[in-house]
């Protein structure tokens, strides 16, 4: 009897061991947990931005809103740059661009880059009013910013595996029209991604893969699988995709192909190498394949929903904090 008591205590301990391990095993292979991305506060900050008004390179809101963004990161404790570079646009007139990067835990090396322009058109081509005045550019801006703003949050709150840049790019949207009175000048579009890509504001900087975000505020927006993303980083658009349908927001993001996109991404990839996609709404029923309001004075706060603010920086927030 006392030998199989014994023998009973033995395999009792035995079994105890075997299972601490199992859940140290298990502790140590579990991600961080991802925060609540806060669709209010993705909201806000977007409302924030709108408020300066037009954020035109070289406008006193432009230059509120630099400011303000500026303080803002600094605030979640990011170690924050304004990389200035003059450029000359299109119509002939200089200016200074002020690109804005907000960088967590700069000594990693295993890092990722979150993209956004902040910037807002300077006409309203696409309206049939004031066609000559400048847009607020709440969605196409403004969204992408601050949805980049609530996650800068978040991750001063509690901070992932990897280290994260989040870029904005200046002058994003003060490309040539297509009814220009002015001589044709190749790249107009994106002078603050093409400086920022020849120039970055590390030497030798590089990040695994990056996330552009444009327009991803509007109702019931569609995302597509971009060309130029596509081709350049399919593995991080499967990954982004599959991410996004894992966590419920399939109704926004689709699994279809969409033509190339000229934007930020695109030089990202080609001249600074880094492997780059772009969440961008794609509407092949619209007139011009975006958001019904792109590039009209209705691109308002109307025209920003807190849905898909969530599905956007939810999704980005689950990637980040599975590396």
């Amino acid at each position: 009897m006392r030998a199989l008591i014994f023998l009973i205590i033995i395999i009792s301990l035995f079994s105890c061991t075997n299972n601490v391990k199992e859940s140290n095993k298990q502790i140590t292979t579990n991600k961080k947990p991802t925060p609540v991305f806060n669709s209010d506060s993705a909201y806000y900050f977007v409302d924030k931005q709108v408020a300066f008004g037009p954020r035109v390179i070289s406008s006193d809101a432009w230059d509120k809103c630099s400011k303000y963004l500026e303080k803002k990161l600094s605030s979640y404790n990011a170690e924050v740059i304004v990389q200035s570079a003059p450029v000359t646009t299109y119509d002939g007139k200089n200016h200074v661009l002020r690109n804005i990067i907000a960088s967590f835990d700069s000594e990693k090396n295993n890092r990722i880059a979150l993209f956004a322009h902040w910037d807002s058109r300077h006409i309203a081509d696409h309206d049939t009013i004031d066609t000559e005045l400048p847009i607020l550019g709440a969605n196409d801006g403004g969204s992408g910013v601050g949805v980049l703003i609530e996650i800068a949050r978040l991750i001063n709150l509690n901070k992932p595996k990897i280290g994260v840049d989040i870029i904005l790019f200046d002058a994003e949207d003060y490309g040539q029209p297509e009814n220009s009175k002015y001589p044709i000048m190749s790249n107009s579009w994106c002078l603050g991604s093409q400086h920022w890509s020849k120039n970055p504001h590390k030497k030798n900087y590089f990040a695994k893969y990056g996330i552009l975000l444009d327009m991803v505020g509007g109702k019931n927006a569609k995302f597509w699988q971009e060309e130029v993303s596509t081709y350049y980083a399919s593995n991080i658009v499967d990954k982004v995709w599959n991410t996004a349908h894992k966590i419920g927001y399939s109704n926004f993001f689709v699994f279809k192909a969409s033509p190339q996109i000229m934007d930020d991404h695109y030089y990202v990839n080609t001249i600074a190498g880094i492997p780059t996609i772009d969440i961008i709404e794609y509407d092949p029923f619209s007139k011009n394949n975006f958001n019904k309001h792109w590039h009209t004075h209705a691109d308002d706060m109307n025209n920003v929903h807190r849905e898909t603010l969530k599905a956007v920086g939810q999704t980005v927030l689950e990637v980040i904090y599975s590396e």
